[in-house]
């Protein structure tokens, strides 16, 4: 897996055409299971019962696809390269690969192989990729085969900086999987990732695919004709957007060339939806055993999130609204558990250092107005990125601020741990220039990559580290529900980690 870089935005859109999706109250039933991986080599950590794993997920969705397949990836290294000198898999042995879980990537490669034969529709779209082989899979799947297309879309040209970072399959426009999980033989046996496997759901695969069209369609667009550099008065900054984004004046903005995009007068941003678009499907959950009055209540609200804002359509919200209502959905007195690779307070790719407090003034908040306890858990390994611990610090002093004085009632607290995958320091090639470097891991593992929240009564599942960028200039995608069952599963799932004996807490900042 790769650290991931950049911004997801928030947009205001509705569509003139299709039904907003809270009027279209669907009979269809979808089937909903959590997905994991769990790296090699954690033999003291819990296991979630009913709990798939990310590889067979992702192999089925090939396998079972026979109609249509659509993949968002930020880069592929499903195939291990041990005889590449450049890849961080050289010099392993073909019994450390296979140890190491490397069939599981060739195994879904063998998949998407096989649905390519079967003259399944296929697209890919991705980022440029990582080194040293960017998008050499995609373009050899697609090679010589009129039904697969690969397409590899640069947001940097649209935003100045960003990525596709999300990871989404759609198959046969009814099951989808939205998660943190790569395209990466290494994210299915040696990361610690965390998803959603939906089957039968057409209603919220198919405005999956406006969003995935969209990117299609931005793909094939000059960038030079679309975009413009503007003073954002929002983060005050100069910055590259596209130019029908609402950081441009009202009568300055062009018109979308996107689907179901809707230019809203007279505001500057992306201001949060009072009544965005839901979904109101019943939600069977075949991994987790739920109470009878339970499940005849599952016909509970779901939604799709995205980022930057200006992919935003119809009336969906913005991913970065989506985090903080999952953290403002906690009852008083609740908890709030957030997992994360990467946690900022500010943007990490843009030219000007834009400052951003959005998800901690949300987590202050609870704490302060709703007693709430708010459990985070943020990766610690070998690209952690500097200044997180700073940032940290500075979230914990909410707990001295909460005790400051004799007349506040505020009765909540955050914890913040780390999260350390055994092994995380000796990640790399095993060799280098013919000599051992003492690696015992291939390069980029031994990480939580997973990124979700869950209150008590709110689950959200998505593609995007917690900094500025991921939200505003990154292309990610995620999936929220209400349902009972989902959310206390997804409890179980970090509670074991939180538990475990992998993680090490923040020491806070010294009360002054």
């Amino acid at each position: 897996m790769r650290s991931s870089c950049l911004l997801v935005l928030v947009v205001i859109v509705a569509v003139k055409s299709a039904p907003a999706v809270e009027a279209g109250r669907s009979p269809e039933s979808c089937k909903a299971w959590l997905v994991q991986s769990i790296p090699t080599d954690m033999p003291l950590l819990p296991r979630v019962p009913g709990v798939l794993a990310s590889g067979d997920v992702l192999r089925w969705m090939a396998g079972n696809a026979t109609r249509r397949l659509d993949v968002i990836a930020q880069y592929w290294q499903l195939l291990a390269q041990p005889g590449n000198p450049k890849s961080g898999d050289y010099g392993y042995s073909n019994a450390d690969l296979e140890r190491f879980g490397a069939g599981e990537g060739r195994a879904v490669y063998k998949a998407l192989e096989e649905a390519a034969e079967r003259r399944v529709d296929i697209r890919f779209l991705q980022h440029s990729g990582v080194y040293p082989d960017y998008t050499e899979e995609p373009s050899s799947l697609a090679s010589g085969k009129p039904n697969v297309h690969n397409v590899t879309l640069l947001l940097s040209d649209w935003w100045g900086s960003g990525i596709v970072h999300a990871k989404v399959w759609i198959s046969d426009s009814e099951d989808i999987y939205i998660g943190s999980a790569n395209n990466d033989w290494k994210s299915l046996t040696q990361v610690k990732e965390v998803g959603v496997y939906l089957v039968g759901c057409p209603n919220i695969a198919k405005r999956l695919e406006i969003y995935f069209d969209n990117l299609w369609t931005l793909s094939s667009l000059n960038a030079t004709a679309y975009s413009i550099t503007v003073w954002d008065k929002i983060w005050q900054a100069s910055r590259k957007v596209p130019c029908w984004s609402h950081f441009i004046p009202y009568r300055e903005r062009c018109s979308s060339p996107l689907q179901h995009y809707v230019d809203t007068p007279h505001v500057d941003g992306y201001p949060i939806l009072s009544d965005p678009d839901k979904f109101h499907v019943s939600l069977m959950t075949p991994g987790y055993n739920i109470s009878s009055a339970l499940q005849n209540s599952s016909y509970q609200t779901s939604y799709l999130s995205f980022a930057p804002p200006e992919l935003l359509f119809e009336k969906f919200q913005s991913d970065e609204q989506a985090w903080v209502e999952t953290i403002k959905s906690v009852p008083f007195g609740g908890t709030v558990r957030i997992n994360t690779m990467d946690w900022l307070g500010e943007s990490q790719y843009t030219k000007q250092t834009i400052y951003w407090s959005s998800l901690s003034s949300a987590i202050s908040e609870v704490i302060f107005s709703k007693n709430a306890t708010v459990n985070l858990l943020v990766a610690y390994w070998t690209h952690t990125l500097e200044g997180t611990e700073q940032y940290l610090k500075s979230l914990l002093y909410s707990n001295v601020l909460c005790k400051s004085s004799e007349y506040n009632k505020c009765h909540g607290k955050v914890a913040v741990k780390y999260y350390k995958v055994p092994g995380y320091k000796k990640t790399g090639a095993a060799l280098i220039n013919g000599t051992a470097t003492g690696n015992i891991y291939p390069a980029y593992t031994r990480v939580n990559h997973g990124k979700y929240a869950v209150s008590d009564v709110r689950a959200h599942i998505g593609t995007s580290n917690l900094v500025w960028d991921y939200f505003y200039t990154t292309a990610g995608v995620s999936f929220g529900t209400y349902h009972p069952g989902i959310v206390a599963q997804l409890q179980e799932i970090f509670d074991a980690d939180w538990t475990s004996p992998y993680v090490v807490p923040v020491e806070p900042i010294a009360a002054a």
